[in-house]
């Protein structure tokens, strides 16, 4: 009787897995550089409307107030030194944030596939037209940049007048731009679209840097509604002065 021997079979080896490398930037980064930018953004736009209502006190206090603005700090910067240090920490603040949104936006939709959500409703209507509100406001500043920034035509008007080192003509340049039915039309439009994409953008930041607790997350989402439509109405009201003679 001779003895079994055990037979050892080998098991077949598995197909070894492509190794997925996460993604660069993560999604994190990503959030945490369109918060940082958002908020930036939110803190500009806050800035530039009061300066902005500065015109409802007459063509000498806010043509006075332009002018400040391109020569504040002199001598230590040269004449609107400051003016263009915002102007590249904004531009640069632009790319990141719109490079971020267009990474996420289109890992979003790898992820969910052919699939869409229904019945979202009312409440996530600034969220879902962000993107929409996003490539306007991109369009906006172009228009405003032509417009009360270099007077280009067709864009500005034909009464546009450059500034000098002596004197800036910003309220004069600002009724006979928005004397312009189309043109005030337009600048309504796109603070409609800013009051809807700081609404959800500033809620955003909230979220995306990490705020916790009910209350504090109560109390941001009723801040950011308030000023989003601070910013938005007075914006507003701007145009819509000019058009019924209130400035002129």
């Amino acid at each position: 009787m001779s003895a079994s021997s055990d037979v050892v079979v080998a098991a077949p080896a598995l197909p070894s897995r492509p190794r997925v490398r996460p993604p660069r930037p993560s999604n994190v980064a990503c959030k945490v550089i369109m918060a940082a930018t958002g908020l930036l953004f939110g803190l500009f736009v806050l800035a530039h409307m009061i300066g902005n209502l500065k015109v409802f006190t007459g063509a000498e206090h806010f043509n006075d107030y332009a002018h400040w603005l391109r020569t504040v700090l002199e001598p230590l910067l040269p004449y609107e030194g400051l003016l263009w240090i915002l102007r590249v920490v904004l531009l640069i603040a632009v790319v990141g944030h719109v490079w971020c949104a267009v990474l996420l936006t289109a890992r979003a939709r790898r992820a969910r596939g052919p699939f869409r959500r229904k019945g979202l409703g009312w409440r996530s209507f600034t969220a879902r037209t962000m993107p929409v509100t996003g490539v306007v406001l991109l369009a906006f500043i172009v228009f405003h940049i032509l417009d009360l920034t270099t007077g280009t035509p067709p864009i500005g008007s034909a009464e546009y007048e450059a500034s000098t080192r002596t004197a800036s003509f910003a309220y004069e340049n600002l009724v006979a731009s928005f004397e312009r039915p189309a043109a005030a039309a337009v600048y309504i439009v796109a603070m409609l679209a800013l009051g809807a994409h700081l609404a959800h953008g500033l809620w955003s930041v909230v979220n995306d840097l990490g705020v916790t607790g009910h209350r504090v997350r109560q109390t941001c989402l009723v801040l950011s509604g308030v000023i989003a439509l601070v910013i938005m109405v007075a914006n507003i009201a701007i145009p819509v002065a000019v058009q019924i003679g209130v400035v002129s």
